[in-house]
């Protein structure tokens, strides 16, 4: 897992074509004015989620992971609080292949996530995303899947 702020972003475009192409995305539009959906980028091998949600107290939330693709989780408006655990300490609950969704049991440690914010996960980093901070927020979040 890789955790910084936007403005820092060139450094990790060197991690190969398509971050750096998540990353232009991500430079290049207007996210606060985009719909919600999927916006393909790079067909299947990299596309880029437009989320609006309301974050909820922790228990509401679930561990994750994703076998074929990275994520790069950026927050465009509002605070999240964040889970990650290395994915050898989650126990698997079930796995969905058609949508890269593995579900786990566990626990792992939280983060707080700003405006301008990201985060890159790999398949072996398990995370809860969409946890509230001190209280709910609502969050604008753009997730580009980048595929291995």
């Amino acid at each position: 897992m890789i955790v910084d702020h936007l403005d820092h972003a060139e450094r990790y475009g060197t991690l190969g074509p398509l971050f750096q192409q998540a990353f232009d995305f991500l430079w290049n539009n207007e996210l606060s004015t985009l719909q919600t959906g999927r916006y393909s980028l790079v067909g299947d091998a990299l596309f880029a989620l437009v989320q609006d949600y309301v974050t909820k107290p922790r228990e509401q939330g679930f561990w994750e992971a994703h076998r074929r693709y990275i994520d790069l989780q950026y927050l465009v408006q509002g605070t999240e609080r964040i889970g990650y655990a290395p994915l050898h300490r989650m126990r698997l609950e079930s796995h969905d292949q058609e949508r890269d969704l593995s579900v786990l049991q566990g626990e792992g440690d939280f983060l707080t996530l700003t405006d301008g914010c990201f985060l890159l996960l790999w398949p072996e980093d398990a995370h809860m995303p969409g946890p509230q901070a001190e209280c709910a927020s609502s969050v604008r979040k753009i997730v580009c899947k980048i595929a291995l």
